[in-house]
């Protein structure tokens, strides 16, 4: 066989390859092909407080449905106490549950409350279990 299809064409880059090469070099200070991770990052996303304090009346839920919302989490945690705030856990693109949810209670008492009496309660056809934040993260 002569000349495969591929190398009859010119070689020479296409103006839209030459741009995309120009910019790449001035984002990139790196060497091609390596990866440098960014040192001494911090895990927290709150960088002006020392110190966060959990007064223990926010609850870790996990074992969540798919199709449970932040209402249903409410009506059933309201059942043992009032209910200060829900944040259930979403995918960002898709917006459906990620299976976990934090609940803040008004108060440490609600709080022990439920997870005395809802935690491996049935919820939407699954077994959820609530326990305490834990703030360690270290």
């Amino acid at each position: 066989m002569a000349d495969s299809p591929r190398q009859r064409y010119s070689r020479s880059p296409s103006p839209w390859e030459e741009k995309s090469r120009s910019r790449s070099k001035s984002r990139s200070r790196s060497p091609p092909g390596s990866y440098s991770r960014p040192k001494e990052r911090s895990r927290s996303r709150s960088r002006g407080r020392e110190e966060v304090s959990n007064p223990g009346n926010t609850l870790y839920v996990t074992g969540l449905s798919t199709r449970v919302t932040e209402r249903d989490l409410e009506e059933h945690f309201s059942k043992e106490g009032k209910v200060k705030s829900v944040f259930l856990v979403m995918e960002p693109r898709s917006r459906i549950s990620r299976g976990f949810a934090f609940i803040t209670m008004d108060s440490m008492e609600d709080a022990n409350r439920c997870i005395k009496h809802l935690n491996q309660s049935v919820l939407e056809g699954r077994y959820i279990t609530v326990e305490k934040v834990s703030l360690s993260m270290e």
